[in-house]
């Protein structure tokens, strides 16, 4: 499963932020991910917590985003959704296209942290 070493990877680009910014912890980690990047996202999403373990990152959430595959269709002369990542066809005229538009993203978009001592304000009780 390569989707470990791609979390492990996010983990390492989140926690070198994270030094960047003087400390903290990482609460959620936003990524764009693209039906061709070729990642299996619930592959990544299962391998987060075990490539968190025992970083400044444990516990931290993985939120996301969902990016549609979107072609150039030169018929309709604009961007248009795909059929499918199989079927490279546009959704409207079904013109077949190589042309990927957006897709093939696997973007870490941005990182929520919080100083220490919020973090531990925001701790639940125990109870």
């Amino acid at each position: 499963m390569h989707e470990l070493s791609i979390a492990i990877s996010i983990v390492e680009i989140a926690a070198e932020q994270l030094d960047r910014h003087g400390g903290g912890r990482v609460q959620t980690v936003h990524l764009r991910l693209g039906p061709l990047s070729g990642v299996v996202k619930e592959a990544l999403v299962a391998a987060f917590p075990l490539a968190c373990d025992q970083t400044p990152l444990q516990g931290a959430t993985l939120d996301i985003e969902d990016v549609p595959l979107e072609i150039y269709c030169q018929r309709c002369g604009q961007n248009r959704p795909a059929q499918s990542p199989q079927m490279m066809l546009c959704n409207v005229c079904g013109t077949p296209s190589a042309r990927v538009v957006r897709g093939r993203e696997l973007d870490l978009i941005s990182l929520e942290i919080c100083d220490d001592e919020v973090c531990n304000d925001q701790t639940p009780a125990a109870g």
